[in-house]
C-alpha cells in the first residue's frame, strides 16, 4: 500500500508530510485496519543490555518526539520503539522549512532543533497510551542551556522518564543544537557521564529496577575521539552505544539541490561510514558494551550488515520514508535468514 501513498506524499514538504503520516496510521490503528498496512513479523528474540526483545528491528528517536503515537508505530512490529528526543522544557525548534528530502539519495537532511513539547508532555503521552513493549525515551538539553550547565537538563529529564523508560539514551550528537557535540570531547565527557551513573544507579535503587543508560555518538568523530570516547565508556560503565546520529558531511549529496542545505543528513549516503564507525566501537569496546547500529538502513541486507559490524540491534527512520512499513518485516526476516545460515554453519 505505502508504493501507492508515497507519490502522494512526496508531493508534501516532509514535515507535513510526516506528521500525516502518523495521523493516518493513527487512524488505522483505532479504525483496526492495521493489518492492510503492515504484516508484523514473527518473533526473533534477542537480548541485549539485559533486556529481551521480541526482535531486534527498532524505531529510532525522532520520528515521534513526544511519544503521541505510541500505540499505532506498534502496530508495525518494531522489537522496540525509541521515542524522543525530549527536553526539559518545550520547545519550538529551528524555522521552517526545516526537513528536505533528497530522493535521487534516498536521503533527508534535517535541521529540526530538538523540536518537542518538553519531558512532562512526554511522560503524560507514555503514561496514556496502551504501549507495554520496550521503550526506550531519548533525552537531551535545551538550546538556551549552556554546556557548563548541560547535566542538570539531563539529570532533569533522567529523573522524570526513569520509571516509564525500559531505558533511556543520552543524545549529545545531534548537529542541530550548537554546540551539542563539544559534549563529546574526552575530559567533559568523562565527567558527563560519570554525573549521570551516579544518577542513574541512585534511581535504580529508589525505583527498585536498574534502568540501562545509552549514549547516542556522532558517525563523524575521527579515529582519534573514537579511542577517547571508547576510553570514558569502558572506565564509566555505560550499559549500550548507538551508532550514531546524522552526519555534516554532505559531500556524497554535493549534486542535490538540497545537498549544501544546513542540518544532519540520513539515509543511504550515510550507511558506510556509518557502520564503519559501529564496527570501529565495536573493536574498541572489545565487545564488552552493546551497539545499536542506526543509519541509512534500506533493506534486509544492510540490517544484517550493521549487526555483521558488531550492533546487537538495529533501528530505522530515513529508510521507512523511502521504503514504508514493509522495511521492518523485510529487515527482521534477513537477519533470521542469516542467523540460521551461520548456525547450520
Amino acid at each position: 500500500m505505502y508504493d501507492y501513498l508515497r507519490p502522494l506524499l512526496f508531493k508534501l514538504d516532509a514535515e507535513t508530510a510526516h506528521r500525516a503520516t502518523l495521523y493516518a496510521l493513527g487512524v488505522a490503528q483505532r479504525s483496526n485496519l492495521a493489518q492492510w498496512i503492515a504484516k508484523p513479523p514473527a518473533d526473533l528474540p534477542t537480548t541485549a543490555f539485559g533486556i529481551s526483545f521480541p526482535n531486534p528491528v527498532g524505531l529510532a528517536a525522532g520520528l515521534d518526539k513526544n511519544a503521541e503515537h505510541l500505540d499505532a508505530l506498534n502496530t508495525l512490529g518494531f522489537g522496540f520503539i525509541e521515542v524522543g528526543t525530549v527536553t526539559p522544557r518545550p520547545q519550538s525548534g529551528n524555522a521552517r522549512p526545516r526537513m528536505f528530502r533528497l530522493p535521487r539519495h534516498e536521503a533527508i537532511i534535517n535541521r529540526m532543533g530538538f523540536n518537542n513539547e518538553g519531558v512532562d508532555a512526554l511522560v503524560r503521552n507514555v503514561r496514556a497510551s496502551s504501549y507495554h513493549g520496550v521503550l526506550g525515551i531519548n533525552i537531551g538539553k535545551n538550546k538556551d542551556t549552556p554546556n557548563e550547565k548541560a547535566a542538570s537538563d539531563y539529570l532533569f529529564c533522567l529523573t522524570r522518564v526513569y520509571e516509564l523508560a525500559s531505558y533511556i539514551t543520552i543524545n549529545i550528537s545531534s548537529p542541530n543544537t550548537q554546540g551539542l557535540r563539544d559534549l563529546q570531547e574526552e575530559a567533559t565527557l568523562r565527567r558527563f557521564i560519570s554525573v549521570l551513573r551516579e544518577a542513574q544507579e541512585r534511581l535504580g535503587s529508589q525505583h527498585g529496577r536498574r534502568k540501562p543508560m545509552l549514549l547516542k555518538i556522532a558517525p563523524d568523530l575521527g579515529e582519534a575521539e573514537q579511542d577517547a570516547v571508547a576510553e570514558v565508556l569502558l572506565h564509566t560503565g555505560i550499559d549500550g552505544v548507538i551508532c550514531g546520529n546524522t552526519t555534516i558531511d554532505h559531500s556524497a549529496v554535493a549534486d542535490d539541490p538540497h545537498g549544501d542545505e544546513a542540518g544532519g543528513l540520513s539515509g543511504k549516503p550515510l550507511f558506510a561510514h556509518s557502520t564503519a564507525v559501529l564496527a570501529g566501537m565495536h573493536k574498541r569496546l572489545q565487545g564488552r558494551i552493546p551497539l545499536i547500529g542506526v543509519g541509512g538502513i534500506l533493506d534486509g541486507s544492510d540490517a544484517a550488515e550493521k549487526l555483521d559490524a558488531g550492533a546487537s540491534l538495529v533501528q530505522l527512520y530515513s529508510g521507512l520514508i523511502y521504503r514504508g512499513p514493509a522495511l521492518v518485516n523485510e529487515c527482521v526476516d534477513e537477519i533470521r535468514r542469516q542467523r540460521g545460515a551461520a548456525h547450520v554453519d
